[in-house]
């Protein structure tokens, strides 16, 4: 039996370092030599190995029915060759709850450009990198080297609420 799923819009905002501080650090390009401080992401990798890779995908489109988080690391994601993608995400509430799910209004939906990455905070929901279907774009990725399989909680969109999450792109 196939469950009919209800859509919701999501609109996409433009990424600023103002908006997106809820959810994690907008890493914009700086003059070379600039000492760290405030623009700089905060990232944890205390649990772990770090692991740096460049990851392809093949467009997933810009719907989900699943958010994921991990809730013992920073994860810093940026597009390789300076496309423009978009990303859904949730704050992180209740990092050390297993058990937490994310409040589906406050899921905001965000247009990246190519030349900038960002560092989601530890425990951020975030669904994607979303790209429109039939896309191929490779993404840097960093994260810990057992992210993907000690630390990947998923909260289940359309099982729960019976809900599609779509970008208005």
């Amino acid at each position: 039996m196939t469950t009919q799923l209800t859509e919701r819009i999501l609109e996409v905002h433009d990424i600023t370092a103002e908006n997106f501080a809820p959810f994690g650090t907008l890493i914009e390009p700086m003059e070379d030599g600039t000492p760290f401080g405030e623009l700089d992401a905060k990232l944890d990798f205390s649990a772990g190995t770090p692991r740096f890779y460049a990851m392809k995908l093949v467009g997933r489109g810009t719907s989900f029915t699943r958010i994921t988080r991990h809730r013992q690391v920073s994860q810093l994601l940026a597009s390789v060759g300076g496309h423009e993608w978009a990303i859904a995400v949730a704050p992180p509430l209740d990092p050390e709850n297993p058990d937490a799910a994310p409040n589906l209004d406050d899921i905001t939906a965000f247009r990246i450009p190519g030349d900038v990455a960002i560092a989601l905070h530890r425990a951020a929901w975030h669904a994607g990198p979303l790209l429109p279907k039939g896309a191929e774009q490779s993404f840097f990725n960093l994260e810990l080297a057992d992210t993907n399989v000690v630390d990947h909680q998923n909260f289940e969109i359309g099982a729960t609420h019976g809900i599609t999450m779509t970008l208005a792109l």
